[in-house]
């Protein structure tokens, strides 16, 4: 016996299929224009929050497209940096000069004209070991050595002296590989005499501080 074909018809899914989809999607289309069927502007949560640009939250402000109108757009945060910084001190002196204020463990670094440069949070002496008045940038040391558990610091700019060892500005000491307070702690006093700075304060001031820089001392 041999095996023959089945010619016997057979139903056409795909073409089915296809004109289904065709009707649907035109169907959708005119319900779309008349209103009928609600719809998703990009940017807003729910349907479109799948197709967020890659690295921004699915529910990131957008900006309105031009000429659109009624969209209202929310506005970024504003950053800590466009806080207005605080006020250099009355009576601080003037021209080029470094000035910290003791009670408000803050320094401002100062150039010509009274235009502040940087200013910025420190940890400064838990000890009355420094005197208000105006002092001298007299000795610089990139890599230093504290006394007693002060551990090891970066960028020292030297301008007073204190009863065991100089007084200045540096980044937070470290001892035995940690460091000696958070960053979080600026802004408190911490130091056995110094004036501690993150780094990249320390940094900033020790390319604004040569020898001969004046610095003022506030209370």
């Amino acid at each position: 016996m041999t095996r023959h074909r089945d010619h016997r018809a057979r139903p056409r899914y795909g073409r089915i299929a296809a004109a289904a989809t065709s009707v649907t999607v035109t169907s959708v289309a005119v319900l779309g224009g008349t209103g009928a069927l609600p719809s998703v502007a990009v940017g807003e949560r729910g349907a479109s929050a799948a197709i967020a640009p890659v690295g921004q939250p699915a529910d990131a402000p957008t900006a309105a497209p031009t000429g659109v109108p009624g969209r209202s757009v929310r506005s970024a945060e504003p950053s800590s940096s466009a806080a207005a910084p605080a006020p250099l001190p009355a009576d601080s002196g003037s021209g080029r000069r470094v000035v910290f204020s003791e009670g408000q463990q803050r320094v401002w670094l100062v150039g010509h004209r009274d235009r502040v440069r940087r200013t910025y949070l420190v940890s400064g002496s838990v000890h009355d070991n420094l005197d208000p008045g105006t002092y001298s940038v007299y000795s610089r040391s990139e890599r230093a050595w504290g006394i007693d558990d002060s551990g090891t610091m970066r960028y020292f700019v030297r301008f007073a002296q204190g009863d065991r060892a100089a007084i200045g500005f540096h980044d937070i000491p470290v001892d035995d590989g940690r460091r000696v307070q958070t960053v979080a702690d600026l802004g408190t006093p911490q130091s056995h005499g110094c004036i501690r700075q993150r780094r990249t304060d320390a940094v900033a001031l020790w390319r604004f501080a040569p020898v001969g820089t004046t610095v003022v001392v506030v209370d």
